[in-house]
């Protein structure tokens, strides 16, 4: 597969600095944030934002039509118990999306779980079997990775056993051990995707502290680590060095090969690997650019400028005094260019980091978090002029029912009636910073001509393919196109 290269005409060309303005930041201006994650949780068709604090009460921003308003209290989500991790998920496929809380040790388990009942949340934890007493919570991800229809979860700890639930019928049972993937190393995020495209889904684990990464290799619902074969266990940074580790894994088509990459943010140099074959991968770190030698704990990928390549935002953590600054990098299509905004750089923006198209005009723009009392956690506009805002398609993946349970399935588009990409998206759950988003799979495109979109679902050893052709990027208008897929 190759670019639709013919076609491009950017306004915001590669390495040239974008411009992100910040919404209502009076809002915005708490700091000690630490996790922030997006869903419509009240079916409005504007993404609304959730924000854990470290001791503050935690916030629940509404969106109306680009305005956000806190209703955190109202909603019953308002915990003022230290947050380390998020996620949104239709764990009851209701067709809502329902809340995941994973709280510092304390009182009470570590994990809350809110069902969403038209826009109020009910803290159902004991109910369905999610009560977990102790442990260093940190990356969720709702899955269904045994293709029973209903959305399993996985939980990354940094001091014990990580743990997965099966759902069954919206009860949870802890199943990790018999699954393989009660690894004890100090793990702190993960992304599941299809890395063998052999149709089921496997597991990318970012481990702390000196200890290698995990890529676990799904075979039947049983899980083998194989990050060593894959080239992948070490992510870029040295080997079994105590000071180094990875905090998280992201998964993008970088090289527009139309198979998805691997890049890790590190506590040392962060890590890039193109994929060579069915999960292999080559590093390719110095060469693109991103081996900053560094302590980094989010990333996040997104086509900021509508090139057909995907953009790269790193978050610096602060630790030890330091404060290591935060990344923007513009993918040129070899090569990652730094092109962080003055704005960008003067913030204490340390842990959350993810792209949404907020206003839904069809441009990316940012959301942040700052874990020092004087940091923030700001959503910033991302400037395009409109004409090149409207180059993009932003697709929501559902299954046969409706409901959001396809975490894992790849979007791809193509220039109608041919094979030609112009772009690929993972419906991701877990990018950013120990967070899970409900949101569509967003792709750039060089005009508003009619494409076609490919879903791929990789499930019970199949790779179901749902098409979807002449769609027109112009009369989407910044809205989601919603397309069912089947796996049956």
């Amino acid at each position: 597969m190759r670019r639709f290269a013919a076609l491009a005409t950017l306004v915001i060309a590669a390495g040239t600095p974008p411009v992100f303005t910040p919404v209502q930041p009076e809002l915005f201006a708490a700091g000690g944030t630490l996790t922030n994650a997006w869903a419509d949780f009240d079916g409005d068709g504007s993404p609304d934002l959730f924000v854990g604090f470290n001791g503050a009460p935690n916030r629940l921003y509404r969106n109306v039509k680009g305005t956000f308003t806190d209703v955190a209290v109202q909603a019953g989500v308002a915990d003022a118990r230290p947050t380390r991790a998020a996620a949104w998920g239709d764990f009851d496929n209701d067709g809502d999306p329902d809340l995941l809380v994973g709280f510092t040790p304390g009182k009470g388990s570590v994990l809350r779980l809110y069902r969403n009942t038209n826009g109020h949340f009910d803290d159902v934890t004991a109910d369905v079997g999610l009560v977990v007493d102790s442990g260093a919570v940190r990356q969720f991800a709702f899955v269904d990775v045994d293709g029973d229809g209903d959305l399993d979860l996985f939980v990354a700890m940094r001091d014990r056993s990580n743990l997965f639930f099966r759902n069954d019928g919206g009860h949870f049972t802890e199943v990790a051990q018999a699954m393989g993937l009660a690894d004890t190393r100090k793990s702190v995020g993960a992304v599941w995707f299809d890395a063998d495209e052999d149709g089921d889904l496997d597991l990318v684990v970012a481990n702390q502290d000196g200890d290698a990464n995990a890529l676990f290799r799904n075979d039947g619902g049983h899980f083998t680590d194989m990050a060593e074969a894959a080239g992948v266990a070490w992510g870029g940074r040295a080997p079994r060095d105590p000071q180094s580790g990875t905090v998280r894994p992201c998964a993008a088509d970088i090289n527009g090969d139309g198979h998805l990459d691997l890049f890790f943010a590190n506590y040392g140099p962060n890590g890039l690997f193109l994929r060579t074959g069915p999960a292999r991968y080559a590093d390719a770190s110095a060469a693109w650019g991103v081996n900053i030698d560094g302590k980094y704990d989010a990333c996040a990928f997104g086509d900021m400028n509508h090139d057909g390549k995907v953009d790269l935002y790193v978050n610096g953590t602060v630790t030890g005094g330091v404060q290591y600054r935060d990344y923007l990098f513009s993918n040129t299509g070899t090569r990652y260019e730094d092109v962080t905004p003055d704005n960008i750089k003067a913030l204490e923006a340390d842990h959350g980091a993810e792209w949404v198209d907020f206003d839904r005009d069809g441009a990316l723009d940012l959301s942040l978090t700052g874990a020092t009392p004087k940091g923030m956690h700001l959503v910033l506009r991302n400037g395009m002029a409109k004409a090149d805002a409207a180059r993009s398609v932003s697709v929501r993946v559902l299954d046969e029912h409706g409901h959001a349970t396809r975490a894992g399935a790849e979007v791809r588009v193509y220039a109608t009636g041919t094979k030609t990409l112009l772009g690929m998206g993972l419906v991701d759950g877990g990018s950013g910073y120990n967070a899970q988003n409900d949101l569509p799979v967003h792709v750039g495109l060089p005009s508003t001509a009619r494409v076609d979109i490919e879903v791929t679902v990789p499930l019970g050893g199949r790779r179901a393919v749902t098409t979807v052709k002449r769609i027109s990027p112009a009369a989407l208008a910044g809205q989601s196109l919603d397309v069912r897929t089947s796996v049956r």
